[in-house]
């Protein structure tokens, strides 16, 4: 008798389903096994039904298989993890090249070179954007100049200051060279009596004859 091709869908009758699960979980108990035995490998199962019953098998320690599962898979997880950051390193570095060479070809239109492969609406919207550069950097370089000037004046006003300064300093120094001057002619005008006195006591003699002998 030929059976019908079972259709991979929930069983809705409870006797049958459960009939079915005893029999398939007792094969796939019967293939772990088997592939265990046969093929020398470290088989771990672990089955719960449908009221949340445990089945399992293990060709060794089921805690070590799961260990070893474990760090295999957290293996596999940085693996791909670090591959993964990889491509997408090297896709960040595509895109930040392609669009620096967009911004360089940018910079050479609004310099005035490739402009052959420009429309005409490029052309009108780097105009437009060139005239807006000039008018930002005219009143920049206007408000620099007036800044420049605002110190020149400043400095023209500190110098004038110290110049009065000075000219007032000489003037008072002429002042006070032109008040001591009178004095001072006046003490060189009129000698002081003792000088006098010394001049009146200064003795005169004549003498006649060699040198070392008396008075004539």
């Amino acid at each position: 008798m030929v059976r019908g091709k079972t259709q991979m869908k929930r069983i809705e009758n409870p006797t049958s389903r459960q009939v079915t699960f005893s029999k398939r979980r007792g094969g796939l108990l019967k293939k772990a096994f088997e592939l265990s035995v046969l093929c020398d490998a470290e088989v771990a199962l672990i089955v719960f039904s449908s009221r949340g019953r445990l089945y399992e098998f293990a060709s060794a320690s089921m805690q070590k298989t799961i260990e070893r599962y474990k760090t295999s898979t957290k293996d596999n997880i940085r693996s791909q993890t670090v591959q993964q950051d990889i491509e997408k390193i090297k896709a960040d570095a595509e895109g930040l090249s392609k669009k620096l060479e967009a911004l360089d070809a940018y910079k050479r239109k609004l310099l005035g070179y490739n402009l052959e492969e420009c429309a005409i609406e490029e052309l009108q919207s780097l105009e437009v954007k060139i005239e807006k550069s000039l008018v930002s950097i005219r009143a920049r370089k206007a408000r620099l100049f007036e800044e420049q000037l605002a110190k020149l004046r400043q400095k023209e006003v500190t110098l004038r200051k110290e110049n009065e300064d000075l000219w007032g300093q000489r003037k008072n120094e002429h002042q006070m060279t032109a008040a001591l001057a009178p004095v001072t002619a006046a003490g060189q005008s009129h000698p002081q009596p003792e000088q006098e006195k010394d001049e009146m006591e200064v003795e005169t003699e004549l003498f006649i004859g060699l040198p070392g002998r008396g008075r004539s």
